[in-house]
């Protein structure tokens, strides 16, 4: 494609009007979804933090655990549950511990925050 077509396509797709336009329009809806959300956040990482310190974990890796948390948060907000999410947070347990973090910290929040068991053996 010429360049100049596809510098006037950005220009057309950034026109910074066109944006507020369409975002304050959805401003509304938007602060009514962070308005719902954000305290069950800041509550489940809570949850996460004070798992984390009943283990001893270091605050460097705290963020990590949170992260960890914040992931199985978003699966459990899409209606994922029973064993599907088990299996899940097994996958998800097996991905951070691979970067480091404590098998048995994350088995605690996934049990203690979650509630969530581990998966059934096959």
């Amino acid at each position: 494609m010429d360049p100049a077509k596809r510098i006037a396509k950005w220009n057309v797709k950034y026109n910074t009007e066109r944006i507020k336009a369409t975002l304050d329009e959805m401003r509304p809806t938007m602060l009514a979804n962070v308005t719902a959300v954000y305290p069950m956040i800041t509550a489940m990482e809570l949850q996460v933090k004070q798992v984390c310190d009943g283990a001893g974990v270091s605050v460097i890796e705290i963020p990590f655990y949170l992260n960890f948390g914040r992931e199985l948060w978003a699966l459990s907000r899409k209606e994922i549950s029973g064993e599907t999410l088990a299996i899940e947070a097994a996958t998800l347990i097996a991905k951070w511990k691979a970067r480091g973090l404590t098998e048995a910290v994350l088995q605690a929040i996934r049990t203690d925050v979650f509630n969530v068991s581990a998966p059934i053996a096959p």
